[in-house]
């Protein structure tokens, strides 16, 4: 097991290094900090364990610059809760408390090679299928072999598609599919960045550039140096910054906030929206010359309801995965459930799915999951109402459950709150 121990604190590291040598089956390669890592790993490694609080880049930073393709254990000897839940939801393995036994290190670093050992004959078997696909619709043809073309190139590339439809498994594809693969994919949603912090975000900046810049830290565009960048709901970039971006983009360089200093960088683009751009640009709230610069590659991607022959397997391979998470035996759909599932016209796509699927698997009783647990009843799968209609319903019935909490109601329904807020003043509710 190839390991990659990444702590700034010189002892604390060769320690780990000393202790962790009397264990044959790990090999172990160090790194005083995250940006050195960056450069070195590749897909030879099986586990990263990093400490969270160093100069430059923390290790919560560093997990969300790996995107999800290692595993990680965590240690640190100053915790907080907001931190642990951060780990958490970055996928981390172990969150270890400093200072700790060794044998508690190896017995999280046993656990997780127990695990890949488990999976990784039916992760090989999957390798060569898109990322993130469980079955390819005759609709997926045509976007998919574009996508695949755009990976051979650095051409910047525009999806479109409704919310959920899985833009950032089409972006990932083709990170994954291209030279780049073994660099960074950064993915950034311009809707869940307050305006007034998407500059600092997307290009960094300098120590005391404004009032709580106590030290310089890199921009997203520096962290996905020879990488991808994936800017999700473009649409919702503000006017201001656009000109920046189109910069970025043309010059192939960034300026940190408080900087006068250039920044050369070398990243692919891919965006996407679920918005009308062109109308955007009649209202005067997108330029028209970032457009086009975006636009290189424009790719579709259809709905689910029009990609009929996906919805059970996908279905499937949740309720499994599902099964798998919470310890429960394995369940399956009966007939009449999956008549449901294909009946149904998921407004929230692939994301509704999901979440559809997950709430049967922890509330049904048997092995089987029948028609009445997928609750499909309540969101309009009866009722002959237009498809407008129906998200309406749904939109009502899922803030009314939530006490109008539109961040906890917008997660439920697979949609950024930019976009259930269009939606709400769309349909007057």
């Amino acid at each position: 097991m190839k390991i990659a121990i990444v702590e700034d604190d010189i002892n604390m590291r060769k320690s780990l290094e000393i202790a962790m040598s009397d264990y044959s089956e790990f090999e172990i390669k160090s790194f005083k900090n995250a940006k050195d890592a960056l450069k070195a790993l590749d897909e030879s490694y099986d586990l990263i364990i990093t400490d969270i609080n160093m100069p430059g880049m923390d290790g919560i930073e560093f997990v969300k610059t790996l995107g999800g393709k290692f595993e990680v254990i965590i240690m640190t000897g100053n915790a907080t809760l907001q931190r642990a839940i951060e780990s958490i939801h970055l996928g981390v393995k172990d969150f270890l408390l400093k200072p700790f036994e060794i044998d508690t290190l190896i017995s999280a670093i046993k656990r997780e090679s127990k695990i890949q050992s488990v999976t990784k004959a039916s992760t090989k078997k999957e390798a060569q299928k898109p990322s993130g696909f469980m079955a390819t619709s005759k609709a997926l043809e045509m976007p998919l072999g574009i996508a695949k073309k755009a990976a051979l190139t650095d051409a910047s590339v525009l999806l479109l598609g409704e919310s959920g439809v899985g833009k950032e498994v089409f972006a990932a594809y083709i990170h994954e599919s291209s030279p780049r693969a073994k660099k960074p994919f950064i993915a950034i949603n311009m809707a869940a960045i307050p305006e007034n912090l998407i500059e600092s975000e997307l290009f960094g900046f300098e120590k005391g550039a404004f009032t709580d810049a106590s030290e310089a830290k890199a921009g997203q565009f520096e962290l996905a140096h020879g990488g991808t960048i994936f800017l999700d709901e473009i649409a919702e970039m503000p006017y201001t910054l656009q000109a920046k971006l189109l910069r970025a983009l043309q010059e192939r360089e960034i300026r940190r906030l408080g900087s006068s200093k250039s920044i050369k960088i070398d990243v692919r683009i891919i965006a996407a929206t679920n918005a009308n751009l062109v109308s955007k640009i009649e209202a005067g709230e997108f330029r028209e010359d970032l457009y086009y610069r975006l636009n290189t590659i424009l790719v579709n991607i259809p709905p689910l309801r029009k990609r009929h022959e996906e919805i059970l397997p996908i279905a499937q391979k949740i309720l499994e995965q599902n099964c798998t998470k919470y310890s429960l035996e394995p369940k399956s759909f009966s007939q009449e459930a999956q008549k449901q599932l294909l009946e149904y016209t998921w407004p929230g796509n692939i994301r509704e799915l999901i979440s559809v699927v997950e709430r049967a698997t922890i509330l049904s009783e048997g092995n089987e999951i029948g028609a009445d647990e997928l609750f499909l009843e309540s969101r309009g799968l009866k009722n002959h109402k237009t498809i407008e209609t129906m998200e309406r319903d749904l939109l009502c019935e899922v803030l009314d459950s939530h006490a109008n909490d539109l961040t906890r109601s917008a997660e439920v329904l697979g949609m950024s709150v930019a976009t259930l807020k269009q939606k709400i003043d769309t349909y007057k509710i």
